[in-house]
């Protein structure tokens, strides 16, 4: 399988485009390989796709943030880890959802024929289902937490359909007249003259908003807006190794839609919690370990504290400050994938700032010792090792 192209490079836009920029790019694109300008022509038709694809991502300030982030490597639930982005790059793309987004580009809805073996045909008179607005929450983990995964339970404020009127608005769900505007069809149609010849558009009929009746006599527990508020709990489960930032998308768990349709989505935003001791890169912890300079010197063992507890630590005699000691697998497991980090601990020797006088008498003597002093080969290493962390 061909490696996926950049969104970026598709649409022929910089990564700091505007996005009215990225929707000029995708419009421009849309002509350049419509079925109607380019019949029978797969090619075409990949590149139509694509654009398409691009476009669906790079128009919505989420998927493109997290697109930013993770590239094509976007899990299921909004996670990294494999599997795309949303209904584009997930299971193929539809013909007929190309065109939903490139009927919105242009204005209404096209019924365009031809091309692509008729893609098109029928699809003015389809209406758009609803869908209720997405909810957004941020859940705070700590790394214990993200170490072995969570399940949370929550209470949710969310718009509930409402139940006397199933979500319609109208009284028992049933008080509704035709719309004398469309005929009761939602839309309504006009036909316009453009590059490609006289195209027939359809709209949503501003009348009825697409339903294609009119509320006779509106529900008396919603008031007609067909939802009503209430608090819902919500169980879900957040996988080890999640990163700060990282969005699980649950689907249907957001806020329904008034007069019917489907609810929308409840994001939860992960929220990495600062530990007091240890430090995150990537799957891996740090810890700072500061040593006397005894220990340092002599070995000796030590306590550490790990994601789970606390672990001991072997010092070998003669540890050098900027030395690393690992301890394995007491990192954060790979999200999606097999594998656990390392907890690295980076040495660091205490010098004190105020000596007895017999402390003072004691470094006296080891000064004068040549032992005690760096020769000229450590003095390189040293040298080497610092000039490496500030290249």
């Amino acid at each position: 399988m061909a490696e996926k192209r950049d969104y970026y490079e598709v649409l022929g836009v910089a990564k700091t485009a505007t996005a009215d920029e990225i929707k000029k790019a995708y419009r421009k694109k849309a002509i350049q390989y419509h079925p109607d300008k380019n019949p029978g022509d797969k090619e075409a038709e990949e590149k139509f796709k694509e654009a398409a694809e691009a476009y669906e991502v790079l128009s919505d300030t989420d998927k493109r943030a997290r697109y930013d982030q993770f590239g094509h490597n976007m899990g299921p639930q909004g996670f990294p880890g494999g599997g795309g982005f949303g209904g584009f790059s997930s299971g193929g793309m539809s013909m007929e959802d190309i065109f939903e987004h490139f009927g919105d580009i242009f204005g209404g809805r096209f019924n365009m024929g031809g091309g692509f073996g008729g893609a098109t045909g029928g699809r003015g008179t389809r209406r758009r289902q609803r869908k209720g607005s997405d909810l957004r929450i941020t859940v705070k983990m700590t790394l214990a937490e993200i170490a072995t995964g969570v399940t949370k339970t929550l209470k949710i404020p969310t718009l509930d359909k409402c139940d006397h009127c199933n979500g319609t608005g109208a009284k028992d769900g049933t008080a509704f007249t035709t719309c004398q505007t469309c005929g009761g069809s939602g839309v309504v149609s006009q036909v316009q003259q453009t590059m490609f010849g006289a195209m027939q558009s359809q709209s949503v009929c501003p009348h009825c908003q697409g339903e294609g009746k009119i509320i006779s006599q509106p529900c008396p527990h919603c008031n007609g807006e067909g939802v009503t508020r209430k608090e819902n709990t919500v169980s879900f489960t957040i996988p080890a190794g999640v990163s700060d930032g990282m969005v699980l998308t649950l689907k249907g768990k957001g806020n329904a839609p008034a007069h019917g349709g489907v609810n929308g989505d409840l994001l939860v935003v992960i929220q990495e919690v600062k530990d007091s001791e240890l430090i995150r890169d990537g799957n891996d912890v740090i810890f700072n370990l500061m040593l006397d300079i005894p220990t340092a010197a002599l070995g000796g063992s030590v306590e550490v504290p790990t994601i789970s507890g606390h672990a001991r630590l072997n010092i070998p005699a003669g540890t050098q400050p900027g030395k690393v000691l690992r301890l394995r697998g007491k990192g954060l497991p790979a999200y999606g994938e097999s594998g656990t980090g390392d907890e690295l601990i980076n040495v660091m020797v205490y010098i004190p700032e105020n000596l007895t006088p017999a402390q003072r008498e004691a470094f006296e003597k080891m000064r004068a010792d040549s032992n005690i002093k760096p020769d000229e080969s450590m003095t390189r290493r040293l040298f080497s090792k610092l000039r490496h962390i500030f290249e």
